[in-house]
């Protein structure tokens, strides 16, 4: 696996963390791998929380629960971009960024992950109902994130919301593909973790 060239578009507007080149294995084909980021700036963001928080791995369908980037020719059909993949499983891509966006928050005591050890307070369920490119008309990156605010000593479920979003694609190439994803993903992001402070 070597470094690739990377977009400065990419960069400089979305700060993806990479993108490498790899071979598959199946005739050494070239795979870009992209990453999404995570928001930065929560300013717009009112309330703090004490609690400390657990996100586990969300849950998706086998079609989303994978490395490879989905595109929608029509409302049915699934075909993936064959050139580009995520960094890693994407339900883990987005337990990764929502962990990074409660960090880069500061807005609540800690978040953990599985594992950890962590005595926490809240668990943040999530379950991918779609994350995807529409190639469709003009274009369209697609976000929507089912999420559950569960109270861990009781197992009671505090509060639901299902999060939307949207953005205009580009689909000549994967690339511009993902600028649209990472934007639309960095949406839900905010408003999940602006949801989270307020509910707990």
């Amino acid at each position: 696996m070597r470094f690739g060239p990377k977009s400065k578009n990419v960069i400089s507007i979305l700060g993806l963390c990479f993108s490498l080149v790899a071979c598959s294995g199946l005739g050494g084909k070239e795979l870009t791998t992209y990453d999404l980021s995570a928001p930065e700036d929560f300013s717009s963001v009112r309330g703090r929380s004490s609690a400390q928080i657990l996100v586990p791995v969300p849950s998706a369908l086998k079609s989303l629960d994978s490395e490879m980037i989905v595109v929608r020719p029509s409302g049915s059909e699934i075909t993936y971009f064959g050139d580009a993949q995520w960094s890693d499983r994407l339900p883990r891509v987005i337990q990764e960024k929502l962990i990074q966006s409660f960090e880069n928050s500061n807005l609540v005591r800690s978040v953990a992950k599985p594992g950890e050890g962590v005595v926490v307070d809240y668990k943040i369920s999530a379950t991918i109902r779609q994350f995807d490119l529409i190639d469709q008309g003009s274009g369209q990156a697609k976000a929507i994130l089912a999420v559950k605010i569960i109270n861990d000593r009781n197992g009671r479920v505090r509060a639901s919301r299902t999060f939307i979003a949207t953005q205009p694609a580009n689909l000549s190439s994967a690339e511009t593909g993902v600028i649209a994803l990472d934007k639309a993903a960095d949406q839900i992001l905010l408003e999940i973790v602006a949801w989270v402070v307020k509910v707990i």
